[in-house]
């Protein structure tokens, strides 16, 4: 009899810690940076726009449930989600092997490869290790991009830079002699008045070990109901038409890519 009591009272207290680890997902706070268009930036009334923010709010709608973006600069983003900042990063994050210690992935929800660019006038004719000896470029930190550059041109001086907008600068002004970053965000920037100094010089070929497999949704590792709802919403904002709505209002290419 006391056996039986026993191991109801175990049950008892097991659930009630099941109940109690349980989380309300009701709510959902997005970390995102703000400084990466045309994925994610602030206009400049602070509003947050891009092909992140869209699809963030798409996932949210699908999911039923209220999403609060909270802006976070990118050096800092794993460990704010670690800390409980935010639930998830949305915030073109790729999904690697390195990240993957840290943190948990959902699916891709993008994919595209990096480039490199130079001012118009640049005397660089390659993007090869030996065509780059020597040349200062730029990257931002803590990113595929910066990593790829040390493992794929150790020729060149790289200098790193907190966010994109810098490098920008540096590379207009000639302080720098060529930028690597996504080739989507390079060639938006291309476009732009600010980006009329520079040309691209070339697109890159993926390496998956460094640049991963795709952009991700981070998630904390023991938020697991979370991801599979985030899985569960990116699949059904692809069959609803919802994602290629979002896609073809920021390109003209299918940016999910392979």
């Amino acid at each position: 009899m006391r056996i039986k009591h026993l191991a109801a009272a175990t049950a008892l207290v097991l659930a009630a810690v099941g109940g109690a680890e349980a989380k309300d997902w009701s709510k959902v706070r997005i970390g995102t940076e703000g400084a990466y268009p045309p994925f994610n930036s602030l206009t400049a009334d602070g509003k947050l726009v891009g092909f992140d923010i869209d699809i963030a709010d798409a996932l949210c709608e699908e999911m039923k449930v209220e999403c609060e973006f909270v802006v976070q600069d990118w050096d800092g983003m794993i460990p704010a989600l670690q800390a409980g900042k935010f639930d998830a990063v949305i915030a073109s994050m790729s999904i690697t092997e390195e990240r993957l210690q840290k943190v948990d992935f959902t699916n891709k929800y993008y994919n595209t490869g990096p480039a490199i660019a130079v001012p118009k006038d640049s005397a660089l004719t390659g993007t090869t290790d030996e065509a780059l000896k020597g040349a200062l470029l730029g990257a931002q930190s803590s990113t595929t991009h910066s990593n790829y550059a040390e493992e794929k041109f150790p020729s060149a001086d790289l200098k790193l830079y907190p966010t994109p907008d810098e490098y920008k600068l540096d590379v207009a002004s000639g302080r720098i002699d060529a930028v690597i970053d996504d080739v989507v965000v390079l060639s938006d920037w291309l476009k732009s008045d600010d980006g009329a100094c520079c040309k691209l010089l070339g697109a890159l070929t993926p390496d998956p070990e460094i640049n991963g497999i795709g952009a991700g949704i981070a998630i904390r590792k023991e938020d697991g109901d979370l991801k599979a709802k985030f899985n569960t919403a990116i699949e059904g904002i692809i069959a609803s038409g919802k994602y290629k709505e979002i896609n073809d209002k920021h390109f003209d290419f299918d940016v999910y890519g392979g």
